[in-house]
């Protein structure tokens, strides 16, 4: 059955797409690369290329790859022996995609990011210069964490959150996350019934949805459980997410009739809001009363020391920090005007109570950003 939606027309017609593998899909169960399945991915890739678009590939699969030639039976759970097995598989994997692109003429870039990449606002621009280059020259960008150098502070996790962050950073009009399940389930379709979910249009279409933490072979990192979440950071910040089966890669980047849908929420976020609402690291928390809290969420306004109760974390000047509600829960990210140490004299004193060199706005309405919750 073809499946048809505004969301899958977006992803059909989309000029610059961002494609996500995980390493499920490229290598077997025993470790190393399936040569027929990278074979595979690439000729639907390529195919999407000639069919006019402009196609970046997120992929998993350099610590995978990096097993079988060095004689390891399983991933490995220590650090230093992941960060040597990508080392060795970055290549393994680098030189599969040269050689399968080259049977259609195309060039590959091999992109490395760490999170700090996409955290620090300088090398955020300087990520989003060499990928617009590389596809301006017509060259073919695989992206991938680099796990050789990544720490557990650092690292991105998963390469779902790296190819949402990656899709926005580049602008792109859709993104494609493949992985060893057709859809969205709300629950594990392997442990018996589960309802398939086809079209998340918002946040009551995943209600309920039970998400794994990781994938069925046991190589990857991901899981539903990190699908999910990328598809939500993409579709909140305007991109449309197409959710889909490797096996289904043709299909998914052709007709977009498999797998699930995620329709793109409202108007895209600016580059630097959306650092700020998802890329930067947040060096601490402020809590708000509840006036402070519509005030900077449905009013838009600027946070002051008033409608603050209380801070935790060490944080600067020009950091960037979480504003939560009296619950706990996330509501904005903002940078914030105040050292942790200055702040919480300041907490709850109306502004012209303040000294003059401190009548300012903790977190100002240009600087802030209302999380969207789906």
């Amino acid at each position: 059955m073809t499946l048809r939606s505004a969301t899958r027309e977006a992803v059909t017609s989309a000029r610059l797409i961002v494609v996500k593998v995980g390493s499920s899909s490229l290598t077997t169960a025993e470790g190393g690369l399936d040569p027929a399945r990278l074979d595979a991915l690439v000729d639907a890739v390529a195919a999407r290329r000639a069919a006019g678009s402009q196609v970046v590939l997120v992929s998993s699969g350099a610590i995978a790859a990096g097993l079988a030639p060095m004689g390891i039976p399983r991933r490995p759970r220590d650090l230093a022996t992941q960060q040597a097995a990508a080392s060795v598989g970055q290549l393994v994997l680098g030189h599969a995609y040269v050689a399968s692109f080259a049977r259609y003429s195309l060039t590959v870039g091999q992109v490395l990011l760490t999170a700090d990449d996409v955290v620090r606002r300088s090398h955020y621009r300087n990520a989003q210069r060499t990928l617009s280059r590389l596809l301006a020259l017509g060259i073919v960008p695989v992206v991938n964490e680099n796990d050789t150098v990544a720490t557990e502070e650092i690292r991105f996790g998963d390469n779902d959150r790296l190819a949402a962050l990656v899709a926005h950073l580049i602008g792109a009009d859709a993104l494609v996350l493949l992985s060893d399940v057709d859809a969205l389930y709300d629950g594990d379709p392997r442990r018996g019934a589960a309802r398939r979910i086809d079209e998340v249009a918002d946040a009551s279409d995943v209600d309920g949805v039970v998400a794994g933490a990781t994938g069925a072979s046991g190589l990857g990192t991901g899981g539903m459980a990190s699908k999910l979440a990328a598809a939500r950071l993409a579709s909140a910040a305007g991109i449309p997410v197409l959710l889909a089966s490797s096996a289904h890669a043709p299909e998914a980047l052709t007709s977009a009739g498999v797998g699930t849908a995620f329709a793109s929420a409202g108007r895209r976020l600016s580059a630097r809001r959306f650092w700020l609402a998802y890329a930067a690291e947040s060096a601490g928390r402020l809590v708000l009363d509840d006036g402070a809290v519509a005030a900077v969420v449905v009013r838009r306004r600027s946070l002051l020391a008033a409608g603050i109760t209380s801070t935790s974390g060490d944080f600067g000047l020009g950091d960037v920090v979480e504003l939560a509600d009296s619950t706990g829960k996330v509501v904005a990210r903002g940078v914030v005007n105040f050292d942790s140490t200055e702040l919480p004299a300041l907490i709850g004193h109306s502004t012209h109570h303040l000294p003059n060199d401190q009548r300012r706005e903790v977190v100002h309405a240009d600087d802030l950003v209302p999380l969207r919750h789906h």
